[in-house]
C-alpha cells in the first residue's frame, strides 16, 4: 500500500508531465506545467501552484483555475473600474475574497479611495500570494488598505450601516467556503453597509455554462437593490469558455451599455 506522501509524489510526477486539467460543468481545459511550484491544503481548500508553459505561474484552488499571470489584467481592471469608475468618486471601498492582491492593486489606481477594506477568509491564499504572486500583492502596501482574515457575511453584518460606496466580491466559485456568498442574506447584508448610490460587483458564473443560476442571481440581487442590475464579461482565456462574467448591481437606475 502506497504511502500519502507518495501517492502525493506520483501525482506531482503526472502533473510536471502531462498538464493540469480542470473539469468544469461537463467540460475541461488543460494546462501544460512546467514545474510545481506550491501545493498545500489550508483549512478551507487545496492550493496549488504552478508554472505553466505559456501562461505564466498559476493559482489553482480546490482544481479551479484562478488566475494565470499572463491573463490576470484582464479580470483584475475589468472587476475594479468597471466597480469605481460607475461612482463619482468613491471614497471607501470593501473587496470579500482577493486574498491575491489584483483587485486591490487596481483599487488602488483611483485617488479619490481613502479607505479600502479587503476581507479574505483563507490566510494561506494571502501567504502564497505574496510569495509567488508579489505583482497582484502589491496591492496590500497601499497605506489605505486594511486587511480583515475572517468570513465575510461576519464582516459585514457588524459594518457600520451606510459604510460603503463600492463593494467588490473576488471570491472563488459558489461552492465551499464560497457558497454563502451568492445567497440572499449576503446582498442584503451588502445593501444595508451601502451608502446611498452603493455599487456591488461579483463574479457572476459563465453565461454559456450557467444560465439558470446567473438567472437566479439576478433576480436576488433585483430584488434586494432595487436600482439596476447589468452584466458583463471580460476575455480572459484560462477561464472556462474564455470569458468571466460579472453582475454589476446599483441603488440607482445605472445604464453601463456603451
Amino acid at each position: 500500500m502506497q504511502s500519502e506522501s507518495e501517492k502525493n509524489q506520483r501525482t506531482e510526477n503526472q502533473l510536471t508531465d502531462l498538464s493540469v486539467k480542470v473539469s468544469f460543468a461537463g467540460e475541461a481545459h488543460s494546462l501544460k506545467v512546467e514545474n510545481i511550484l506550491y501545493r498545500g491544503k489550508s483549512e478551507f481548500q487545496e492550493i496549488l501552484v504552478f508554472e505553466s508553459s505559456i501562461h505564466g505561474k498559476v493559482l489553482v484552488l480546490d482544481v479551479i483555475i484562478q488566475l494565470s499571470e499572463k491573463d490576470e489584467c484582464a479580470y483584475q481592471e475589468m472587476i475594479a473600474h468597471l466597480t469605481l469608475c460607475s461612482i463619482s468618486s468613491p471614497k471607501t471601498v470593501l473587496v470579500v475574497g482577493g486574498g491575491d492582491g489584483g483587485v486591490l492593486r487596481e483599487v488602488s489606481r483611483h485617488p479619490s479611495v481613502e479607505h479600502s477594506d479587503i476581507c479574505e477568509i483563507d490566510k494561506m491564499v494571502l501567504d502564497v500570494s505574496e510569495k509567488f504572486f508579489p505583482q497582484l500583492a502589491v496591492g496590500f502596501q497601499d497605506p489605505r488598505v486594511h486587511l480583515h482574515v475572517g468570513d465575510a457575511t461576519e464582516f459585514l453584518r457588524l459594518a457600520p450601516k451606510g459604510k460603503y460606496d463600492a463593494v467588490i466580491v473576488d471570491s472563488s466559485d459558489p461552492v465551499g467556503p464560497a457558497q454563502e456568498l451568492v445567497e440572499k442574506l449576503f446582498f442584503e447584508t451588502i445593501a444595508r453597509a451601502f451608502m446611498p448610490g452603493g455599487v456591488l460587483c461579483n463574479m457572476t458564473e459563465s453565461m454559456w455554462l450557467h444560465t439558470h443560476l446567473i438567472q437566479d442571481m439576478i433576480s436576488v440581487c433585483r430584488q434586494t437593490f432595487k436600482g439596476s442590475v447589468n452584466y458583463a464579461w471580460a476575455s480572459v482565456p484560462t477561464y472556462p469558455r474564455n470569458t468571466f462574467p460579472f453582475s454589476h448591481s446599483s441603488t440607482l437606475a445605472l445604464n453601463l451599455y456603451i
